[in-house]
């Protein structure tokens, strides 16, 4: 499907659980990509959709196929309640990530659900999803899929970092472009926000108001990963192993292991950055005060915080731009990010 003009929808599903992201968006190709966003909206997860969500690692592969059916059939129906109260009429496709149940690259399993070609039948459109299986077969992480949108639409920046439930960092760096995943973020701080009754904590302020451990922090940092070469990526089951024991057996106060953690966070960001460059910031994470103001405490870098639209929803919009790219039958997902052994149009179509 090669247009200069494409109006699409972008679905996304990440680890910390807030909701489910949605953006109808125009893109348009003249020498060069530009886009508009014309729609944008998060869709919080009902308990029972937290709750199940929550444990799908817990969960046997029969279980999560199951699990499968009834998600695909519910992110229908909050997709097509997001086109209805948009009112919109003009779809060359709705683009979906699903939600990751599992990632175990380095066993060859990927599996996210509400990737199943009932969504297509459900919303009567073309849909293009399930980004991340095909790399994981030809031997890359699966992860991150953002870059090439980093590559293609945000050039103009040194970095793009986004702050979610992991943090990962797109770059250029001799001709390729590089990404991988830094460290944990929300994933982290939001169970330790929840054990004192909020969702967040708003602004770091928690975080502001605790006391560093010093050895935890010590502990922290020399992890593997942190050393480990990119490609690289993270997900929830390294975090249930590797850091919830840690910040666990230290019997620390919540705002005090949200401070160690925070800085933890800082410090891993700023050892990737280099000094004086140009870095946009997206994701939930980017309105964490603290955390930024501690960033640029350890190095001097130039942070560009957007307009919310764009820090809430510029992973929706890029799962929306790589259907696109899947649709013209156009590299979207690169080796040099995955580790993959050749750069690729990954995901799959479903007619309706």
């Amino acid at each position: 499907m090669i247009k200069d003009e494409y109006y699409v929808i972008g679905v996304m599903s990440g680890t910390s659980l807030d909701g489910i992201d949605l953006v109808y968006a125009a893109f348009s190709y003249n020498n060069g990509w530009g886009f508009k966003v014309l729609k944008a909206e998060t869709v919080a997860y009902t308990s029972y959709w937290y709750t199940v969500l929550k444990d799908l690692i817990n969960k046997s592969l029969d279980e999560l196929k199951n699990i499968d059916v009834d998600y695909t059939a519910y992110l229908g129906e909050v997709i097509q309640n997001f086109i209805t109260k948009h009112q919109i009429s003009t779809i060359d496709a709705v683009c979906s990530h699903g939600h990751t149940a599992l990632h175990q690259p380095e066993h060859k399993l990927t599996y996210q659900i509400g990737n199943l070609p009932i969504l297509a039948d459900i919303l009567k459109e073309t849909v293009v999803c399930d980004f991340r299986v095909q790399d994981v077969a030809l031997g890359g992480q699966g992860a991150p899929l953002v870059p090439i949108g980093d590559q293609l639409l945000f050039s103009k920046y040194d970095y793009c970092l986004n702050l979610g439930g992991f943090a990962n960092i797109s770059m250029a760096l001799e001709g390729a472009r590089i990404a991988y995943d830094i460290c944990p973020v929300n994933i982290v701080l939001n169970k330790y926000a929840k054990q004192l009754g909020f969702d967040y904590d708003d602004g770091g302020q928690i975080a502001d108001s605790g006391t560093e451990s010093v050895a935890l922090s010590n502990l922290l940092n020399a992890l593997e990963f942190y050393t480990a070469k990119s490609p690289k990526s993270l997900g929830l089951e390294w975090v249930n192993k590797t850091i919830f024991p840690l910040l666990d057996a230290v019997k620390l106060e919540e705002k005090d292991v949200l401070k160690t953690f925070s800085n933890h966070i800082a410090h891993q960001i700023a050892r990737v950055l280099k000094k004086d460059s140009k870095v946009l910031v997206t994701g939930g994470g980017a309105y964490n005060d603290y955390i930024i103001s501690k960033i640029k405490s350890i190095k001097h870098i130039d942070i560009i915080i957007p307009e919310p639209e764009l820090i809430e929803f510029k992973e929706a919009l890029i799962f929306a731009f790589l259907g696109i790219l899947k649709l013209r039958n156009e590299v979207n997902c690169l080796s040099s990010v995955t580790g993959a052994i050749k750069d690729h149009s990954s995901g799959k179509i479903f007619l309706s």
